[in-house]
């Protein structure tokens, strides 16, 4: 039997004095980059940083996580999802929350945005439709968004580092390294749908950042919306 569902959803808001950031994108998109260089930028500022990211391997949760993503672990693609969020919740409770607290500035490679992105592209496959469907869509976010994820401090600034699939290929293929389970051509067109799907949905959450150019050009339009 089916069942419609409509619903409404707010976030928890930060009310701590500092500030949470958190750089978003499918893999390739440039995360790690600018995450160095806006931390970097900030401090130069006289700003008290702390970087973080998901998964974070300060728990035998994250190792975890870090072995699956390697593909030298497996779990189910709910499974997963689940590894992330109680990460998530010790990274928040242990890390994020103390430095707000403090007044420092937070930046993060990731945040529960990233759960929704995958975990369409996860849940897809278990499904067996395609990630932009709709009625995969409802099922995700009424099972994953007000059940697990809509617990944690939604980021001040969350940017979205848009590159095309094609870009993203090229970036991974010259890191050189073993690519992760998710670091495929078939995965990441999922994944880039996902997250469009998130900004139609979420438009005000998101700061969405041509990451095609120079990291300079990327960083320059970051630290220029977190200045105004």
């Amino acid at each position: 039997m089916k069942y419609h569902l409509e619903f409404d959803i707010d976030f928890r808001r930060n009310p701590y004095k500092g500030k949470y950031i958190v750089i978003e994108g499918i893999d390739g998109s440039g995360k790690s980059t600018q995450v160095e260089r806006v931390k970097k930028e900030l401090e130069t500022k006289g700003k008290t940083v702390l970087q973080t990211s998901e998964p974070n391997t300060h728990d035998a949760i994250g190792k975890l996580i870090r072995e699956v993503l390697a593909g030298k672990e497996e779990v189910t693609a709910v499974a997963i999802q689940y590894l992330f969020s109680a990460n998530r919740a010790t990274t928040h409770k242990e890390i994020i929350i103390p430095a707000l607290t403090r007044g420092d500035y937070v930046i993060s490679h990731r945040c529960f945005w990233s759960a929704v992105a995958y975990g369409m592209v996860d849940r897809a496959d278990v499904l067996r439709v395609k990630p932009q469907d709709e009625q995969g869509n409802q099922i995700l976010i009424a099972q994953s968004i007000l059940s697990m994820y809509h617990q944690f401090i939604v980021p001040d600034y969350t940017f979205y580092l848009d590159v095309s699939v094609e870009t993203a290929m090229k970036r991974i293929e010259g890191m050189g390294k073993a690519r992760e389970i998710y670091e495929k051509r078939e995965k990441l067109e999922g994944i880039s749908k996902g997250y469009e799907w998130l900004l139609e949905k979420f438009p005000e959450e998101f700061n969405k950042v041509d990451a095609e150019g120079t990291a300079e050009a990327v960083t320059k339009n970051i630290l220029t919306v977190i200045s105004d």
